[in-house]
């Protein structure tokens, strides 16, 4: 049986004040891989771009072959805008760079 350690809570810059509890393991693995992919400067990357670039960076044992990292990337992506530590450039396609 998982305990509430296992999990962490994340917001979506889209729905202001809603968190949901996610798997920590995956979510601590996804937020390393994609800050360590993002440059600081604009324009940023694609949402496609930093997915290649973050796929070999995750642990295969959380996520087989990618399993489930567009996902895990997207919740990601929007509980870090929520927490200001990476920002959407107004861009077409949109793209997410690092402010911390």
């Amino acid at each position: 049986m998982r305990s509430d350690a296992d999990k962490v809570e994340i917001e979506n810059v889209n729905v202001p004040g809603r968190v949901e509890r996610v798997d920590r393991a995956k979510y601590l693995a996804m937020k390393e891989a994609l800050l360590s992919v993002l440059p600081h400067a604009s324009p940023g990357l694609t949402v496609a771009e930093a997915k290649l670039a973050l796929l070999p960076r995750l642990p295969q044992t959380l996520f087989p072959d990618g399993a489930k990292a567009g996902w895990w990337l997207k919740a990601t992506q929007l509980d870090l805008e929520a927490k200001r530590v990476i920002q959407r450039e107004q861009t077409k396609p949109l793209r997410i760079r690092r402010l911390k």
